[in-house]
């Protein structure tokens, strides 16, 4: 009381001080409450990601082929496009979610759009390498689309270690591609240095560290690339948001529906990592991460040196400019080895996936492509 006579000022200050972390406890535990209430009404169904309809075109051993079904009823407004994604993740990435879906955004387009699922490698499919992936499965993949829409090239569009495969096919095979889209594809694998950012190119700066025969050993210890290592990996280069996620964030995250959605779509497609073939994880970490030899021209396909001069059609790279996985060096090296002479670079301000992921780059991405697709399209359909 007599604190209180004496001034008011103190007082307020003193209740203030009191009373603040109660009430933080007490939102803290209304969100926690709310979040537990919206988890327990999520189930499997509500995560599902790449739920756009599709078509099974073909199938070669694990490796499938299918078309999208069209949404809009006009004939198609571009050649077919065949997406390639890497080995290192799923394809799903790019058809999270309704409402951030590159694949849809094409099909509302009206890109004829195929996509090419590499399926899951057990300790039997060690031995492929980039011949099979690239000069014999992709290569039947275009053939198969080439065959159902009677024509002689088809438009080709590679993401992360899926833009690698498809500039290595282009490069062996320019009368069957019409035009090339790369998008977070590292060229020049040693280019990381030119970066200013130092939280770029981790893995790059790892492997040039580790010896090759370490790499090997770890390989031959698991016939494959375990998916789990890789995926470690990736949560190690941001070590600070892969501890608080599950948390502190999560609190947040999970009070409100949309988001927890969007946050658990991600997460499944995280989590959902294949094991990469132990021969073809060989050549991607040693041939290219390592010993940068697709730009020193000594990278070795289908008993064949790569020559990227020989890549003459359209090219159009697409890279982000807060990559920390791919950093931008790394993919706008492409410039200066290909043969093209209509060359176009797309710069987004994000992150690795954040291009295909973040609600504020939806429909850029998919506009960007599909105008320059447009332009470029064959004379005859």
């Amino acid at each position: 009381c007599r604190y209180d006579k004496q001034s008011k000022a103190p007082m307020k200050q003193s209740i203030e001080e009191w009373f603040g972390p109660m009430s933080d406890m007490l939102n803290f535990s209304q969100q926690f409450a709310k979040g537990a209430e919206t988890m327990a009404r999520v189930n499997a169904k509500d995560i599902e990601v790449g739920t756009s309809e599709k078509t099974l075109v073909a199938e070669f051993d694990k490796v499938k082929l299918y078309h999208y079904k069209t949404l809009v009823k006009d004939k198609p407004k571009t050649d077919p496009v065949l997406i390639v994604y890497g080995l290192v993740g799923r394809y799903t990435m790019i058809d999270l979610q309704e409402d951030r879906s590159l694949v849809r955004n094409l099909l509302l387009r009206g890109v004829d759009l195929y996509v090419v699922d590499w399926g899951y490698a057990s300790r039997a499919d060690q031995y492929l390498n980039f011949d099979d992936y690239v000069a014999y499965y992709l290569d039947e993949c275009v053939d198969a689309i080439c065959r159902e829409n009677t024509i002689d090239s088809i438009n080709l569009f590679g993401i992360c270690e899926g833009g690698v495969f498809t500039a290595l096919y282009a490069a062996q095979n320019p009368e069957k591609v019409s035009n090339l889209v790369v998008s977070i594809t590292p060229i020049d694998f040693a280019a990381d240095q030119e970066d200013d950012d130092p939280s770029h190119g981790f893995i790059n700066l790892w492997m040039r560290n580790l010896a090759a025969e370490d790499i090997e050993a770890m390989i031959a210890a698991y016939g494959n690339l375990p998916g789990e290592v890789m995926g470690s990996v990736f949560q190690a280069m941001t070590p600070v948001k892969s501890m608080v996620k599950y948390n502190l964030d999560f609190i947040d995250i999970a009070a409100d529906d949309s988001k927890l959605l969007n946050f658990l779509r991600m997460e499944k497609w995280l989590a959902d990592r294949p094991h990469h073939p132990g021969a073809a994880a060989k050549q991607w970490l040693i041939d290219l991460y390592k010993n940068n030899l697709l730009v020193k021209g000594e990278f070795v396909l289908a008993g064949e040196k790569v020559n990227l001069q020989t890549i003459t059609m359209p090219v159009l790279n697409v890279y982000a400019e807060r990559d920390h996985i791919v950093p931008p060096p790394c993919s706008k090296a492409l410039k200066k080895y290909v043969g093209s002479k209509d060359y176009t670079e797309l710069a987004l301000p994000s992150g690795h996936v954040g291009i295909y992921v973040s609600s504020r780059l939806q429909g850029v991405v998919s506009d960007n492509i599909f105008t320059w697709l447009s332009k470029r399209q064959s004379a005859v359909r």
